[in-house]
């Protein structure tokens, strides 16, 4: 996995949470980014024990200060809700490096207006993914990837995560960049999703499946056939 760690803003979130499981567990470094630094550390230590408790000796989550964790990391991945993403990247901007990669999580659901969990809202930009890059400091690259992972399964260590992960972004290196953080994932595989534009899409399919997901009372993934 690398030594460089990887900063979750948004950590102390279910998805920021439950990908800090699945990387600690592979190994990784993980800091977990909050507004609330007492926040950020309860839920560090809560992984920790989840981890240890599942045979992980030393895991390596910590908490911090989104500003701190956007400033140490060489990957930020950013699992914030879509009404808090413009504040929290304002925030975040002048702390990141020249060279960091930013995966974008965020759906724009209904629910950040009093809406349903199963639709999403237009976007100036086109997508939040696209928001993301537009607020990005110069010669940071943003890519999408991990909106179909759901929270509860990635939370279930004892299972493997049953969905392809389509990852968004112009730039085919800095896509490969993340495909290391995606195969540690067991039940995982990455999928080059094509340009960022493209997250419109993928942004759309995830509200599709949380209304599949409440329907059928599961937790659906996404699979591409034929590849």
């Amino acid at each position: 996995m690398g030594d460089q760690p990887v900063a979750i803003i948004g950590g102390t979130g279910d998805q920021g949470k439950g990908l800090a499981l699945r990387w600690a567990l592979a190994g990784c470094s993980v800091i977990l980014g909050s507004r609330d630094l007492e926040r950020a550390q309860r839920a560090a230590e809560e992984i920790n024990s989840t981890l240890r408790s599942h045979g992980k000796e030393n895991p390596s989550v910590n908490g911090t200060l989104n500003t701190e964790a956007a400033g140490t990391a060489s990957i930020i991945v950013l699992t914030v809700p879509f009404e808090a993403q413009i504040a929290i990247l304002k925030e975040i901007r002048e702390r990141i490096k020249p060279g960091t990669l930013i995966v974008d999580v965020t759906v724009p659901l209904e629910t950040a207006v009093g809406g349903k969990p199963a639709r999403v809202l237009g976007v100036w930009a086109g997508s939040a993914a696209e928001q993301c890059a537009e607020m990005a400091p110069p010669g940071v690259d943003t890519i999408s990837a991990f909106h179909n992972a759901g929270a509860a399964a990635l939370a279930a260590l004892d299972r493997v995560v049953d969905c392809d992960i389509i990852v968004c972004g112009d730039d085919k290196i800095s896509k490969e960049r993340l495909r290391p953080l995606v195969e540690a994932i067991p039940g995982c595989r990455y999928v080059d999703g094509g340009p960022l534009a493209n997250s419109r899409t993928i942004e759309a399919m995830t509200a599709f499946l949380i209304g599949i997901n409440l329907r059928y009372k599961t937790h659906a993934g996404l699979r591409i056939t034929g590849i």
